[in-house]
């Protein structure tokens, strides 16, 4: 790549290195097989890598095998050792600890292995997170371990304990909420860093893109002139990471991602670089390093399936978006989504009638609510009880609240999966509903803290109920799918 006289600096609008590019690594371990790649050898480098276990998974029992790919930000591999200065460095990595997921891509197999659809999510997507409310969909995994953590270690555990636990916890929070947007439960769990994505890349030799025009963006490092040209894992990184001035900003990167990842693989379902026998070296010690999947997978038996697999039957698709340029009312910038038009086109795309996991319809009819104020802005409860009624709900008790200090607004009921809280929590923006034994089972309540902004609040004026603006919504819809059985690179943005 041309060097450039931009300063390194590759934060991206969170802060960080946005690995938005390394779910490719994971496909390019699902095809191994399928190039001549000798099965001691997938047996071998499968033993390399990371298993992880009570992630709360499904088992493939809807007829298909339904994988989520995470991109992982990190500074460790993925057996928790550090990187190396020069690895730092190569990634434009810095110090920084934290773990963002900027790539997620739910994979859909069907049990005879002969097609795969890749359904990428965009990282900012505004979602309901467990335990956190609403947030980023990118915020689930590492919002959810920093919190889990703080908890773990002010109760007296190790660091090493902190650390495995709120990491687990971190991954369950993104599974749940890939499944709850999406409508699918997911059967398997692979995670790569950002390191694995430049390794792999290299180890296959380079991928082949092709650009409409010539970039110079110094925030991703992207430095390319237009038309085809092939790419190693240093300059793929800038390539599948840039999305400032680029038309539809993070829409447009995931469309680099998807060619990418289809050019990659079609190159290793067509070519014979993996009978080489230095590449298959290069390969292991690359996903044995950066690749973690979880513990009940049978990933030889798996590979066994994809043995009929071509690169036209592996297509990519986006779901689709209400709105790219949505604000919330704390004034951040998110991709407003609506649940049931993405499980409705999801379902569509992986041909079901109907979705195994819809949550019951709740009647608002029957449910009455009481709402207690924990804050200091005087005749909220009302407002917010009157905002419930307006959406049919049934009023109950409105006061202020006297069980002692709250931080956070939340939706108290017996149980916190009670599906009439969720519709509660749901109509006041994606509250967090917390468990209250003392309550009885049919009863919910919703507690106001100074951090309410939903409906019935000052600041909700100009949003919807999930909180985010819409007046100059800018809808996405799908785009057709990209397949990765095409002859040469798709030319993109």
């Amino acid at each position: 790549m041309r060097e450039s006289t931009r300063p390194p600096t590759v934060a991206t609008q969170t802060g960080a290195v946005g690995p938005a590019q390394v779910m490719v690594a994971i496909a390019a371990v699902l095809v191994l097989a399928l190039t001549g790649f000798a099965w001691r050898s997938v047996d071998n480098l499968i033993a390399n890598i990371d298993r992880i276990g009570g992630l709360g998974l499904g088992g493939g029992r809807d007829g298909a095998v339904d994988i989520l790919l995470v991109g992982v930000d990190s500074r460790t591999d993925a057996h928790g050792n550090p990187l190396t200065s020069a690895e730092r460095a190569m990634l434009h990595a810095g110090d920084e600890v934290g773990t963002n997921t900027d790539t997620i891509v739910l994979v859909r197999v069907p049990n005879d292995g002969r097609s795969a659809t890749a359904i990428s999510i965009p990282r900012d997507s505004y979602v309901d997170i467990p335990g956190q409310g609403k947030g980023k969909i990118n915020s689930a995994y590492g919002a959810t371990k920093e919190t889990e953590r703080a908890k773990l270690l002010a109760k007296g555990g190790s660091d090493a304990d902190a650390e495995r636990d709120s990491t687990k916890a971190g991954r369950q929070a993104l599974i749940k909420s890939v499944a709850s947007l999406t409508g699918i439960t997911v059967d398997h769990y692979a995670e790569v860093s950002l390191l694995g994505f430049v390794l792999l890349t290299d180890a296959v030799g380079g991928v082949e893109v092709c650009l409409n025009n010539a970039v110079d963006e110094w925030m991703s490092g992207a430095d390319f002139p237009a038309g085809p040209q092939r790419l190693d894992g240093g300059q793929a990184l800038s390539f599948v990471r840039q999305r400032h001035g680029l038309p539809r900003g993070d829409i447009d990167r995931i469309v680099r991602q998807q060619v990418f990842m289809a050019q990659l693989v079609g190159q290793l379902l067509n070519a014979k670089v993996l009978a080489n026998p230095g590449k298959l070296g290069e390969i292991s010690e690359a996903v044995g390093r950066t690749v973690v999947l979880d513990e009940d997978w049978d990933v030889l038996a798996f590979l066994q399936q994809l043995k009929d697999l071509s690169g036209g039957k592996v297509e990519f698709e986006t779901i689709p978006v209400a709105d790219l340029n949505s604000m919330t009312s704390a004034g951040e910038s998110v991709v407003r989504v609506e649940p049931k038009a993405v499980q409705d086109y999801v379902a569509g795309l992986v041909g079901e009638e109907k979705r195994a996991d819809d949550k019951p319809e709740v009647d608002p009819s029957t449910v009455s609510v009481s709402v207690f104020n924990a804050g200091g802005t005087a005749g909220l409860a009302a407002k917010v009880s009157t905002a419930l009624t307006g959406k049919g709900f049934r009023e109950g008790l409105v006061g202020n609240y006297t069980g002692g200090s709250v931080s956070s607004s939340r939706v108290l009921a017996a149980d916190a999966e009670n599906p009439k809280a969720a519709a509660v929590a749901e109509a006041l923006g994606g509250l967090t509903v917390v468990a209250d034994p003392s309550l009885s089972a049919d009863t919910v309540s919703v507690v106001l803290a100074s951090d309410y902004s939903g409906p019935g609040s000052a600041a909700a004026g100009m949003f919807d109920f999930d909180g985010t603006s819409s007046a100059t919504a800018t809808p996405v819809p799908p785009a057709p799918p990209i397949d990765a059985g095409q002859n040469g690179p798709k030319c993109v943005n």
